[in-house]
């Protein structure tokens, strides 16, 4: 339901970029905007993962310089039937971590030294599991390109906004130009948000799944909600668009409710405690 659902979103998300072009120049502006979202998405496909990472001036680890947090990950790959990803640590004191990468062969997962430092070592297998089902769900490149998507329809609605946009083909008038370019942009961050929030979900069920323990992800995710709200990722305030890709929102302060890019916490935790309290709750090999 989530899949098809996300699928429903994306295709709204698109169809709103569609109706921008429109505005901009009639039937041409539409082919035009289309190759311009062609062509963002494919740059974001190929690169977005090293966008990511270097924004956040992440460093690759592996098992000689972070032999515990390596190795765990490694385990819950080979628990998740997924190719080893790339692992990655960011120097921020917010205990946070998202994954990246257009696939499960090209994925890498990455975590804050606030959380390393303070979630236990099951606590921090259930956040790595989290992330972990962002790639077997191919999550990371969804979200990459609702985000690109996102960006783009703002930067076409104000390049309507301020030409004018197509008013000889346009039935709504200089009236209709000014609400839809308003609006437009508005609704984007909605669908993006509603797409994000319902990936989380799944990813959450998925990590639960991998190590057999719900609570420990739901202990996670309670200790990164209380620290997340004291402890500032500046990284993270100077580029929101990527605030989705966290498996807390790192932001503080904005909009909440139908514009939060996450599910609220305690709804999260409260369908983690039904599976665990589930008589027939998965079991992994994590004792």
């Amino acid at each position: 339901m989530n899949t098809l659902r996300t699928g429903i979103l994306m295709a709204l998300m698109t169809g709103i970029f569609m109706a921008v072009g429109v505005l901009i120049g009639g039937a041409q502006g539409m082919v035009i905007a289309f190759l311009f979202a062609a062509g963002t998405n494919l740059f974001a496909y190929w690169n977005s993962d090293k966008m990511l990472l270097s924004m956040y001036g992440a460093r690759q680890v592996d098992a000689n310089s972070a032999p515990e947090y390596y190795r765990l990950v490694e385990r819950l790959a080979q628990q998740a039937k997924l190719p080893m990803p790339k692992v990655y640590i960011m120097e921020n004191p917010q205990p946070n971590a998202f994954a990246t990468g257009r696939d499960p062969e090209h994925a890498a997962v990455c975590a804050t030294t606030g959380l390393l430092e303070r979630v236990s070592k099951e606590e921090l297998a259930g956040v790595m599991a989290h992330e972990l089902g962002h790639v077997k769900n191919r999550d990371t490149l969804t979200m990459t390109i609702t985000a690109v998507m996102a960006g783009a329809i703002s930067m076409l609605a104000n390049f309507a906004f301020f030409m004018g946009g197509d008013r000889r083909n346009n039935a709504l008038g200089m009236a209709g130009i000014v609400v839809i370019t308003l609006l437009a942009p508005l609704a984007a961050v909605l669908v993006q948000a509603a797409i994000s929030r319902s990936r989380e979900f799944e990813a959450d069920r998925f990590g639960a799944e991998v190590t057999g323990r719900p609570m420990w992800l739901a202990s996670a995710l309670s200790q990164i909600e209380r620290a997340a709200k004291g402890i500032p990722n500046h990284a993270a305030d100077a580029n929101p668009a990527t605030a989705h890709m966290f498996i807390i929102n790192p932001l503080h302060g904005g909009l909440s409710g139908l514009f939060a890019s996450h599910p609220a916490t305690e709804e999260r935790i409260a369908r983690l405690r039904a599976m665990a309290g589930a008589p027939a709750a998965p079991r992994g090999p994590w004792g």
